[in-house]
């Protein structure tokens, strides 16, 4: 990644969702998923005449219609959260500018959201989920969810310490899509809960995302 990643947050919070996303849930958790009502099919009783039967799903507003004219925060982007310099529960802070987390994150039709962080160590889990809504012409608000653990603590076996459970994380964020719609930016935050529900660190940044297509090239990840 081009900017300089932090890497001081201390072993007590490693297993923080600096990641997704971002975000926004693997030893990370889904987040509700929005299940699409089915509706009746709509239906003429004049059996003496051909005609077309139209059924449709009707969806729960997440969703939006997509068309060449209006471009869609659905598809796969290359995505990178940056501190503001706003944090708690973490000795230090979280300098300004600084890289907390970047990886790679799909916005699906149905309202759901995935993304695979970079910063975050797979046997921590570093897939987690979301839900997604469009609130504006171009703004889109994202509610995300993982499991933190401290992949330091815990049982130690051949292959090291098994890990111990921290608790939940939320990541939101607000973000606007630009007119050609290969770009959105907004703002994300972090906040991270033990089991037992006490608040333990709060930060808060700008998130970017960059669309990947079936053209990208590995060169722009870089």
């Amino acid at each position: 990644m081009k900017s300089t990643r932090f890497l001081a947050i201390p072993a007590s919070i490693a297993g923080l969702a600096l990641a997704f996303l971002f975000v926004p849930s693997s030893n990370a958790e889904c987040g509700s998923f929005v299940k699409p009502a089915i509706t009746h099919a709509n239906w003429n009783a004049n059996l003496d005449k051909g005609h077309l039967l139209r059924a449709s799903l009707a969806g729960t507003g997440d969703q939006e219609s997509e068309s060449e004219a209006t471009p869609s925060i659905v598809g796969m982007w290359h995505v990178h959260f940056i501190s503001d310099g706003i944090s708690s529960g973490i000795p230090g802070g979280v300098p300004e500018g600084a890289e907390v987390d970047a990886g790679y994150s799909q916005w699906h039709s149905d309202g759901t959201e995935t993304t695979n962080s970079g910063a975050r160590a797979p046997n921590t889990g570093n897939i987690c989920f979301g839900v997604w809504k469009k609130v504006g012409a171009s703004r889109y608000l994202l509610n995300h969810f993982g499991i933190s653990w401290d992949p330091t603590k815990g049982p130690v076996g051949p292959a090291g310490p098994a890990g111990e459970l921290i608790g939940p994380a939320r990541i939101r964020a607000d973000v606007t899509l630009d007119p050609e719609g290969e770009h959105f930016t907004g703002k994300f935050t972090i906040d991270q809960y033990d089991e037992a529900g006490n608040h333990l660190v709060h930060l808060e940044g700008t998130l970017n995302g960059d669309r990947m297509g079936v053209n990208t090239p590995e060169s722009s990840i870089f």
